[in-house]
């Protein structure tokens, strides 16, 4: 009987070198939410969700047409404002 390799071979080696679950320092490089591949899509609904909720507390009113980098950047400064105070 041949002796089977545990890991399966692959013939794609596009990941190579590669890792996943890595440890990365503070939760990975920060990217600008302008530069996301996405970030002029309509905000989601967890972040409107979010957004209305750290507004309310904030005794803001936001526009509701806001995208997801648009979106992400209030909640950072609304956070940030809420954790200073």
């Amino acid at each position: 009987m041949s002796e089977q390799s545990a890991v399966p071979e692959t013939t794609d080696d596009r990941h190579t070198g590669e890792t996943l679950g890595s440890p990365t320092p503070e939760n990975g490089p920060e990217r600008d939410p302008e530069d996301w591949v996405t970030g002029d899509e309509p905000m989601t609904g967890p972040q409107r969700s979010y957004l209305d909720t750290l507004a309310r507390q904030a005794g803001e009113e936001l526009p509701a047409d806001l995208t997801k980098a648009q979106a992400s950047e209030h909640i950072e400064r609304l956070q940030g404002e809420r954790d200073a105070g």
